[in-house]
């Protein structure tokens, strides 16, 4: 392989030094010619009047000197000066050996009384011949001739030949003592570290990533490629391991791998599609370089195992300032970019249908409206369009996708895309279709204020599967349809009954990805020591909130629940700070812009209150933060607050369990949150309830070990049974189980204008 390497490099170098020898050659050739021409034709030029004058008067003895005189110069091998006559009158010494009679280029001088150049071998010697009529009173009367050597210039285009040469050999004996040294270097060294880190891989050990090589950009594919395998191999070997113990216990847990069985099973040759309004993965421009950003969201979370799982395909609005350029034709993408597994297809949509659909009728109308949080919902006419028009172009997309595949199933998500349902239904009537709505639904007074709730019911109730959080939210959902539609609601089931279709409507607590603990982890303590010092903070105990900055979350609720806390138990004053994680979130928006001012100045008011030296009670971090760095924190929390005044399920509480693999940490949950259905062994508050959350955080603090560990092993063993894993499997394979029309009836439509329901 070296050799053949080494004969390759080799051959280019020939080539290349050849070419630019050659080249070089001939303009260092055309120069000198160029500059021996110029040079004859001065001296020519110069000559020529005093020459004509000498021939005029007949002095032969003047021009014979003329002639001896230039017949010495550098490179000039002599001047001949002719008459009328074949022969020359006056002639150099060093010129008679090669001119005798007048050459062919001064008969055509004189014939066509102009100056003439040539170069010419003569007797094997490379000559310039530069000839000039010369003039008398009855026109040309001779010729001038000046004659040149021109071997300088073969000889130093010999000599350029040769140093090519020399050049040549230097850089081939160069290339191969350096292709040797970095091949073996570069390529061997970390291919054998490579084989080794696997081969202890692949026996059960935990080698050190410095033995895989992934520094060098010529390595770096091999690199990624192992990095997946061992990823993979861990994760495989994990669920092995789990699946062995469970097995051992009489238990059965749902992992990716059996995720991936379960749904090839389940859709039997099918596809699976997924609609979202947010997207997996965007594409951004930091300067010159192309950067892939992961959104931080609960429902990205959730999603992308399955899609994993089974290659299915994730439409979703292409919101990142570089996602065009990364699109083909169809506008779709591979992803993960590091190992894709499945199609990402965006949809575009213009500044306008983004003010109006998603700021507008989306999270100004159906977020407050589901969300029981005492904010006021807007509804306007010009919103209503735009949802209307932008379900409809998601409906083009997934039609546009799904051509050719028979029975596809569709997943759909949230209530962006209320409409989209019923759209799919009218083209694809064999399309299995689903829909989860991940925010609460409200009771159906309170649904009632929303100008066109019959016709979002209607949407709604195009699919054949919708799925809730929790069993209270598919009541509320079913009472409203009851309420509004002309349908039979089938009470024992949960299923609705209208116009020849049924929906069934189900409960699925969605859930997280729940990571096998690492071999060896970070004491509590000493990470909690190390966060609060790169915060500039010193505190004892630490507490932690990560939300969006949205009203749902009781964000300003907790930091007063917090400055009653150190009012009510002042020997924590100095010892217990809250670090907020508060990610800036739909900023276009009046409500929420209020509500970050509101924040920022009731967090400045409590430290204001009172900070002490280097101790602050609550520490603000209003910007976005990874994955891995809100794990971190969540490592490091004594007490984590999760106090959302209504939500679907939040999955911050089950994320901060997960991260806890030292088996410590007090979780307080909110009662109005979908998580504290599951999750008894936290402290369940009301967050309206400052008093009593006051307590909860001493409560959190001052609990035994014992009973910390206790509580947390529950809650681990909890999540980690409802697993996402689960809740895919449990969603996806009923929604396969669903009885559909047959592929005959597919056909395209436009969607029927829907009218104003009553209020």
């Amino acid at each position: 392989m070296v050799a053949r390497l080494i004969g390759c490099l080799v051959l280019c170098v020939l080539l290349v030094s050849v070419f630019s020898s050659y080249y070089q050659a001939e303009r260092e050739r055309f120069v000198l010619r160029r500059e021996l021409n110029q040079r004859a034709e001065a001296l020519a030029d110069s000559l020529q009047p005093r020459v004509e004058a000498l021939l005029r008067r007949g002095d032969t003895a003047g021009l014979q000197e003329v002639a001896q005189r230039f017949g010495d110069k550098e490179h000039l091998a002599g001047i001949a000066v002719y008459g009328a006559g074949e022969t020359p009158i006056a002639i150099s010494r060093t010129l008679t050996k090669w001119v005798s009679t007048r050459p062919e280029t001064l008969v055509r001088a004189m014939r066509d009384d102009k100056a003439m150049g040539a170069f010419l071998r003569v007797q094997g010697e490379p000559l310039h011949f530069r000839a000039i009529p010369l003039h008398g009173e009855n026109g040309v009367t001779g010729g001038l001739l000046v004659v040149h050597d021109a071997g300088f210039i073969v000889a130093a285009r010999r000599q350029a030949w040769r140093d090519m040469g020399t050049r040549v050999l230097a850089q081939v004996v160069l290339i191969i003592l350096t292709t040797v040294l970095m091949f073996q270097h570069s390529i061997m060294r970390p291919i054998a570290r490579t084989a080794a880190w696997m081969r202890d891989l692949r026996n059960g050990r935990s080698p050190g990533a410095s033995g895989l090589a992934g520094s060098d950009d010529l390595l770096k594919p091999l690199a990624n490629e192992a990095h997946s395998f061992a990823r993979m191999l861990s994760e495989a070997r994990a669920s092995a391991e789990q699946e062995a113990r469970l097995r051992e216990a009489a238990q059965s847990s749902w992992t990716a791998e059996r995720l991936t069985v379960a749904l090839r099973t389940k859709l039997n040759g099918s596809r699976l599609f997924v609609v979202s309004n947010r997207e997996p993965y965007m594409h951004t421009r930091k300067g010159n370089t192309l950067q892939t950003v992961v959104p931080a969201s609960g429902l990205v979370t959730a999603l992308e195992p399955i899609l994993r799982a089974c290659d299915g395909t994730w439409i979703a609005y292409g919101s990142g300032d570089a996602d065009r350029e990364v699109v083909d034709a169809r506008q779709r993408v591979r992803v993960p970019p590091e190992d894709p597994r499945y199609t990402l297809r965006r949809v575009w949509l213009t500044k306008r249908e983004e003010e109006r659909y998603y700021y507008g009728f989306s999270n100004e109308g159906l977020w407050p409206l589901c969300h029981i949080a005492h904010t006021r919902p807007t509804f306007r006419e010009g919103d209503w369009k735009e949802y209307q028009r932008v379900n409809e172009k998601f409906a083009d997309a997934l039609w546009d996708e799904m051509q050719g595949v028979e029975q596809p199933i569709v997943l759909v998500q949230d209530f962006h895309f209320a409409l989209l349902p019923r759209m799919i239904k009218q083209r694809r009537p064999d399309a299995r279709v689903g829909l989860f709505w991940h925010i609460p639904w409200p009771n159906p007074e309170a649904f009632g204020i929303c100008p066109w709730q019959a016709e979002l019911l209607d949407g709604l109730l195009g699919a054949d599967l919708i799925g809730f959080h929790i069993q209270a939210h598919c009541d509320n959902f079913l009472e409203t349809v009851d309420r509004v539609l002309e349908s039979r609601i089938e009470w024992d089931h949960g299923n609705v009954n209208r116009g020849k279709h049924v929906t069934m409507v189900r409960p699925y607590p969605i859930s997280i990805v729940f990571p096998a603990a690492p071999e060896v982890f970070q004491n509590a303590h000493e990470h909690q020591a190390e966060l609060l010092r790169e915060l500039e903070v010193e505190a004892l105990y630490m507490g932690l909130g990560v939300d969006r900055v949205d009203y749902t979350k009781g964000i300003v609720e907790r930091l007063l629940g917090v400055e009653r806390f150190l009012e009510k138990y002042e020997q924590y004053q100095g010892r217990f700070t809250l670090v907020q994680i508060g990610a800036p979130s739909r900023t276009n928006i009046e409500r929420y812009r209020d509500l970050i001012a509101e924040v920022e100045a009731t967090a400045e008011r409590i430290n204001q209150r009172f900070r002490s030296g280097k101790w602050q009670p609550i520490v603000f971090l209003d910007h976005h933060h990874s994955h891995d760095e809100v794990d971190r924190y969540c490592r490091a929390a004594d007490v984590c607050l999760v106090t959302s005044l209504h939500d679907g399920m939040n999955l911050v509480a089950k994320e901060y369990i997960a991260s806890r693999y030292d088996g410590d940490g007090v979780l307080i949950l909110s009662a109005f949150t979908g998580a504290a259905r599951e999750l008894s062994d936290a402290l369940i508050v009301n967050p309206y309830d400052t008093e009593r959350l006051a307590d909860s955080i001493f409560e959190a603090l001052e609990m035994k070990e014992a009973e910390r560990r206790a509580r947390m092993l529950r809650m681990r063993q909890t999540v980690e049974r409802n697993n996402v894993y689960r809740w895919a499997g449990n969603l996806i394979g009923d929604l396969c189980e669903v009885r559909v029309q047959a592929a005959g009836a597919v056909r395209k439509e436009p969607a029927p204008e829907l009218s104003q329901g009553a209020a």
